[in-house]
């Protein structure tokens, strides 16, 4: 939907904008004094860059406002799951593999070696969420599976000739299962 809205909004201020060139190069071809042109053109600047401004702070608002990021930290809870994950060539380390429907689930995710992309894939094979892992840093994705089911971690940046093999089964156990019993 946001697609489609922002692709008429731009055709439309395209022909906005070749209406305002096309009055100008017409008004240049006429010879007149300089002076009132050059006030008329003053007031149809301004109102141009009013009518920009509304425009880009309207799609502003309306894409900024759907970003999961702001959402995602303020609603974070004191007692999510806290799993550390370090990439390395070829292979996922966890401190913990043990997962449940609704568990709020801190990723704590850094890199032992190389850049990795550290990609969560849902039992559909779609990818849900992603973030960087990095020697040195560590970024934390925070996530709440609403499905049991077997979950996919995949390497989504080449790391070397053993990336095709990176990968990482997790299962998320439905709600009230013991997730103890192995």
């Amino acid at each position: 939907m946001y697609q489609s809205i922002a692709w008429y909004v731009t055709l439309f201020l395209v022909f906005l904008l070749a209406l305002a060139f096309a009055i100008v190069y017409g008004e240049s071809r006429r010879l007149r004094e300089y002076g009132p042109i050059q006030e008329k053109g003053y007031k149809i600047r301004k109102f141009y860059f009013l009518g920009l401004l509304a425009v880009m702070g309207f799609t502003s608002a309306m894409s900024l406002s759907k970003l999961p990021y702001h959402n995602q930290h303020a609603s974070a809870k004191e007692h999510a799951k806290v799993v550390e994950v370090a990439g390395l060539q070829y292979a996922w380390e966890f401190s913990d593999e043990e997962f449940t429907v609704g568990e709020e689930i801190h990723f704590r995710v850094t890199s032992k070696d190389v850049n990795h992309g550290f990609g969560i894939y849902n039992p559909e094979l779609e990818l849900i969420a992603q973030t960087q892992a990095m020697p040195k840093y560590t970024n934390t994705l925070t996530i709440t599976f609403d499905k049991p089911g077997t979950y996919k971690i995949l390497c989504l940046e080449y790391c070397s000739v053993g990336h095709h093999v990176m990968m990482k089964d997790i299962v998320v156990k439905p709600k009230g299962e013991n997730n103890h019993d192995h």
